[in-house]
């Protein structure tokens, strides 16, 4: 039996990575019965407690749901052992693998894009999907899925999927590189390491909890928060002057963007 939501019958996963394992573990920890799960892996390891775990595709059977958690440069291989399967539901967090690219290689009966980010390992990530099936059942299933694990939208239009991807699939890795930047700085006026590093991330931390419950969007928080004058009105003018801070987070966006392009005209060859 499935949770209230999630989808009935077998799911399987090929790969069992990162950010893989994480999904699986959230919608376990939803109440997806671990028994009605399938892992595949090269090694058969490392997969949730309760979960069916081979190193092989096996014979005779077809899942409903079946989610491709492999690296994108892996996807023709994976698709060579999946040759007619056929699932009810492809699922693929694969990064800059377009539904048409995946349904050349994998036929399935619906086909859904998504772009899950590191925080749903702890039920507080993003996750962007994308399907051209318009079956209100398979947009209701993938949407269940994705809610599970945190904050979940369609997106419209697939052609936006990169620039999703570079948001809140890399954004993760930029907020990391940011605490870790605003705790050095924090050690360069003087601050013990350990010190600046907990005051950083409690920073952090609190700062978005209040910016998701806030009616004001940040840029008016931050305003709120510098008195004219003030020490944090001065440390907003670095930031602010010549956009520097939205120039860099724009170039960094751009480059994972432009990455995730490459990825996909390589899957459409």
């Amino acid at each position: 039996m499935s949770a209230p939501g999630l989808p009935a019958g077998p799911l399987w996963s090929i790969g069992c990575g990162n950010m893989g394992g994480a999904m699986l573990r959230r919608w376990i920890a939803a109440g997806l019965d671990p028994a009605s799960v399938t892992v595949v892996t090269r090694s058969g390891g490392g997969v949730p407690a309760g979960v069916r775990s081979l190193t092989a595709i096996p014979a005779d059977e077809r899942p409903a749901t079946l989610m491709l958690a492999v690296k994108p440069q892996q996807l023709d291989i994976v698709a060579r052992m999946l040759a007619g399967l056929r699932p009810a539901m492809l699922v693929s967090i694969l990064a800059g693998v377009e539904v048409s690219a995946l349904a050349r290689r994998i036929p399935a009966d619906a086909i859904v894009r998504t772009m899950p980010n590191l925080p749903v390992a702890i039920g507080q990530g993003v996750t962007a999907l994308y399907t051209d099936s318009s079956d209100p059942a398979v947009r209701d299933a993938a949407y269940a899925l994705a809610a599970a694990l945190g904050h979940a939208e369609w997106v419209a239009d697939e052609s936006a999927f990169d620039a999703v991807t570079a948001l809140a699939g890399c954004g993760p890795g930029f907020v990391f590189r940011f605490a870790d930047a605003l705790a050095e700085a924090g050690e360069a006026l003087g601050l013990p390491a350990e010190q600046a590093r907990r005051l950083a991330l409690a920073t952090l931390a609190g700062s978005a909890a209040m910016a998701v419950a806030a009616d004001d969007p940040p840029a008016t928080l931050a305003d709120r928060v510098a008195s004219p004058g003030g020490s944090t009105r001065e440390g907003l003018n670095v930031l602010d002057a010549d956009q520097a801070l939205i120039r860099l987070m724009t170039a960094t966006l751009a480059a994972s963007a432009r990455r995730n392009a490459e990825m996909a005209s390589a899957a459409r060859g």
